[in-house]
């Protein structure tokens, strides 16, 4: 259990929870993690849009994109709705704008 790469990563976890816990500079992150959490949002968010293009219909894509520009919050609950079903492969093909729009029915009949 003398693994060099496993203690690397214990000692960097340890710091980040000392860190977060007041341990540092009165829980104030440094400018490396905060560039460090500003580039993994992003690569998560660009993940997010890629898993997204690959199960819409170009025409659902663009309404959705529309809705984002009014409804921001509607617009993520539909994107998480159908990223939800993608990875439990509830979805038989391509979400087409037809099938939008019942998502967004059933999230306006929640609210």
């Amino acid at each position: 259990m003398d693994d060099p790469e496993l203690e690397a990563i214990r000692q960097r976890r340890m710091a980040e929870l000392m860190a977060k816990s007041g341990g540092g500079q009165g829980g104030m992150p440094n400018p490396e993690e905060a560039e460090q959490q500003e580039e993994a949002r992003r690569a998560a968010e660009e993940q997010r849009r890629t898993m997204l293009h690959a199960v819409m219909q170009p025409d659902a894509r663009e309404r959705l994109a529309r809705i984002a520009l009014v409804k921001p919050e509607k617009a993520r609950n539909v994107e998480n709705m159908i990223l939800g079903a993608a990875k439990r492969g509830a979805l038989p093909g391509k979400v087409s704008e037809d099938q939008l729009k019942g998502m967004l029915e059933q999230i306006s009949e929640r609210e």
